[in-house]
C-alpha cells in the first residue's frame, strides 16, 4: 500500500466518522470544525482533515467559508422544505420498488434495524436512534435496487439529519416507530401499492413534527461533541 492509498483512506475514515457524529447530532448544525482541532482529535495532519471536509461539503453537511474554515451547514427554511418535497418524491416509489424485490435477508435486516432503533430509543440515545432511522430508509433505497436514486436518497437522509437538528419541536421526528413496523408488514406481504402510500404518509407526518422557527445553538467544543 502507498503512502496516497493510505492518505486517502485515512481521509474517507474521518469524514465517515464526522459524518456519523452529524447524524447523531453529536455536531449540530453551525458547529465549527476547526482543522487543527479535528487534527488533534483524530491524530492526524491538516492535509489529511482538509480532504474529509472536501468529501463532506460534497455531500451538503459541511459548508467551507472563505477565510473563515469549516461549519455544519445550517439548511435554510427553503432547503429544507425543498429536500423533504425531494423525498416524497423519490421515496414512495422507491418503497414500491423494494417490496416488489424484497427477500427474506432483506426482511432480517430491517426488522434488525428497527429492533436497534428500538434500544437506542429506551437507552436515551436520541442522536443514534436518528441514525438508524435514517438507515431505515437507506436500506429501503438499497433494496429498490436503483443505484442513481439510492445514492440521491442517501444524500437527502444526510441532509434530513442536518434538517432535524435545527427544527424538530417533538420525539416524533425520531421517525414514528409504529410507521417503520407497518411498512415491514408491507414489503412482508411484498404489497408495492401499500408500502407506497404508507411511505408518502410517513414522510408528510415526519414534515409535521418539524418546526421551522426552531434552530438550535451549536456545542462549544468539537472535543466535547466527538466523545462517545
Amino acid at each position: 500500500m502507498n503512502r496516497i492509498e493510505t492518505r486517502h483512506r485515512s481521509s474517507d475514515a474521518v469524514a465517515a466518522d464526522l459524518e456519523r457524529a452529524i447524524h447523531e447530532h453529536r455536531l449540530p448544525p453551525g458547529t465549527k470544525l476547526g482543522e487543527d482541532e479535528l487534527g488533534e482529535a483524530y491524530g492526524i495532519s491538516r492535509t489529511i482533515v482538509r480532504a474529509a471536509l472536501l468529501a463532506l461539503s460534497h455531500r451538503r453537511l459541511v459548508e467551507l467559508k472563505r477565510n473563515r474554515g469549516a461549519y455544519v451547514a445550517q439548511p435554510s427554511v427553503r432547503e429544507a422544505r425543498e429536500v423533504f418535497e425531494a423525498r416524497s418524491l423519490l421515496e414512495p416509489r422507491t418503497a414500491r420498488s423494494a417490496a416488489e424485490r424484497m427477500t427474506e435477508e432483506d426482511l432480517a435486516i430491517l426488522r434488525a434495524n428497527i429492533g436497534n432503533e428500538h434500544a437506542a430509543l429506551d437507552a436515551g440515545e436520541n442522536g443514534h436512534a436518528l441514525f438508524l432511522s435514517g438507515q431505515f430508509h437507506t436500506e429501503i433505497a438499497r433494496i429498490a435496487d436503483q443505484s442513481t436514486i439510492e445514492a440521491l436518497i442517501s444524500e437527502l437522509i444526510s441532509r434530513s439529519s442536518l434538517i432535524i437538528a435545527l427544527y424538530w419541536r417533538r420525539r416524533a421526528a425520531l421517525c414514528e416507530t409504529q410507521a417503520h413496523h407497518a411498512l415491514l408488514d408491507a414489503f412482508a406481504r411484498r404489497d408495492g401499492a401499500l408500502a407506497e402510500q404508507l411511505m408518502k404518509s410517513h414522510l408528510l407526518d415526519l414534515v409535521a413534527s418539524l418546526d421551522l422557527r426552531n434552530v438550535k445553538q451549536p456545542p462549544t467544543s468539537l472535543r466535547e461533541a466527538l466523545k462517545r
